[in-house]
């Protein structure tokens, strides 16, 4: 737990300078962000290698990380497209000597072989599965935290993907849900190509 102490002292003040997460979320820091993170390592209890994607201040990367760090073979990757967000994550694994690394770029261009991706607030189901995409395919699950408005975004995905995909009660929030993606394909366009 002090490594997970001293993180939220460094999101804090992270947080100060830059736009790490919603202030009134940090003096809730242990529900709203470590439990909300830790929830995911149940759920897949033989998983070694995770990608965050969309990672931001290093949820839920960094508290993963934290609680993988003495298992051998256990590395986080660290993905986000802005450049500040990545140097603070940089400090953050540096400092706590966490298995993990950062990647500064935009998910959906990250190339790796994962057991697990993984996301919090970073896009709607639909883009979501897309940034996705690459790490599902080789054959990575997807949990992915989520909140009330889950059952109408994944009614909007299958609109445009088939998705083999169950929820579960977040336990960090009520009105939640973690959603574990085993599999999805993206659908022809409806009507095909038009001719002439």
């Amino acid at each position: 737990m002090g490594d997970l102490a001293r993180y939220g002292e460094m999101l804090t003040e992270g947080n100060a300078v830059m736009n790490l997460v919603g202030p009134a979320t940090l003096p809730d820091f242990w529900r709203r962000h470590v439990l909300d993170s830790w929830q995911l390592l149940p759920l897949a209890p033989d998983a070694l290698t995770w990608a965050d994607l969309g990672t931001g201040a290093g949820l839920p990367g960094v508290v993963i990380a934290a609680f993988l760090k003495d298992r051998p073979g256990a590395h986080v990757h660290l993905v986000d497209s802005l450049g500040k967000r990545c140097r603070f994550l940089e400090t953050v694994v540096q400092a706590l000597s966490l298995p993990a690394d950062v990647i500064n770029g935009r998910a959906e261009d990250v190339r790796l072989t994962v057991d697990i991706a993984t996301a919090r607030a970073v896009a709607p189901m639909d883009r979501l599965l897309g940034y996705a995409e690459p790490l599902l395919k080789t054959g990575a699950q997807g949990l992915f935290l989520k909140g009330e408005s889950v059952d109408d975004e994944l009614v909007s995905a299958r609109k445009s993907w088939k998705i083999d995909a169950v929820t579960y009660p977040s336990q960090s929030d009520d009105r939640g849900r973690v959603v574990r993606v085993t599999a999805a394909r993206r659908l022809a366009p409806a009507g095909g190509r038009r001719g002439r």
